[in-house]
């Protein structure tokens, strides 16, 4: 049974639907570039970040809506503007999270909206700003991925 006020079930959903668009953004990149880094690992933690907000809706009993995000997002014209746009994204969630930390007292909320704002500033956000740099993790030219095969 859900137990949660309002506010706490929208900023699930608001959670929810940030992640699900961050691994749509990142899954495009690499249909359209091939399996390049940082996108790969991120769009993979992108996936993990979802499914710790998904065992909140179970937990909750919160119905979990689809991604409604695949084909309805931001394309680039460079690996060098998905860099960018990815540093821009990250800087904005973590503005997200700390609204949405305000929404619960709840700890395993807070714990699981800590933990992806801590991601996303920590990891995600400098592996973007090298790869918009140029530097290390994203480089721009394609990665062999597992098995050895070069993406075309």
């Amino acid at each position: 049974m859900n137990n949660l006020t309002e506010k706490e079930t929208r900023a699930l959903h608001e959670a929810l639907d940030d992640e699900y668009k961050a691994w749509a953004t990142y899954d495009q990149v690499i249909a359209d570039f091939g399996e390049v880094l940082p996108f790969r690992n991120i769009r993979d933690a992108e996936g993990r970040h979802i499914e710790a907000l998904r065992t909140l809706f179970v937990r909750y009993g919160v119905p979990i809506p689809e991604n409604p995000w695949p084909g309805k997002v931001t394309r680039f014209t460079s690996l060098q503007e998905a860099c960018a746009a990815g540093v821009s994204d990250e800087i904005a969630n973590a503005e997200l999270y700390e609204r949405l930390l305000e929404a619960t007292e709840r700890p395993d909320i807070l714990t699981v909206l800590r933990n992806l704002q801590a991601a996303s500033q920590q990891r995600h956000l400098p592996a973007f700003q090298r790869c918009a740099e140029g530097r290390q993790g994203g480089g721009g030219g394609r990665r062999r991925h597992r098995g050895g095969r070069r993406q075309s």
